[in-house]
């Protein structure tokens, strides 16, 4: 493990313990690199922040949100942050996760072809490029 935190540690566990259906579902999809031999981890510690998904090679960190993230600047604070430090930020809401799993999965698998790379704010997802990234 690199640079372990034994508080960063427990807090991403805490975070695993807790998650939601939608999570449960998308990372059904990810683990063990299902996503065309892509690897993602879960709650990986990105400064004061834990991404729900983050795939390290492509630097891209995939979030699924409930209803209390809509509008919420706190969000935008998080991916600006997250952008900065050089990871893409792509975000979906748990409903779409559990009603439309084939097309967040292809959505995912744009970002790491590089298919999609400018920003994209849409009802369904967003998607936030990291500073000076290139796909």
């Amino acid at each position: 493990m690199r640079n372990v935190k034994p508080e960063q540690t427990e807090r991403a566990r805490s975070l695993c313990r807790a998650e939601n259906d939608a999570e449960e579902v998308l990372w059904s999809e990810l683990r063990n690199r299902r996503l065309n031999g892509f690897k993602f981890v879960r709650q990986l510690p990105l400064g004061p922040y834990f991404a729900d998904f983050a795939c390290r090679e492509k630097h891209l960190v995939v979030e699924v949100d409930g209803s209390q993230h809509a509008e919420n600047t706190a969000d935008r604070r998080r991916d600006s942050y997250m952008n900065e430090k050089g990871w893409s930020v792509l975000r979906f809401w748990n409903v779409d996760v559990l009603k439309e799993l084939e097309q967040v999965l292809e959505m995912i698998l744009a970002v790491l072809d590089g298919r999609l790379s400018s920003s994209v704010v849409a009802a369904d997802m967003r998607f936030s490029p990291a500073e000076g990234r290139k796909w």
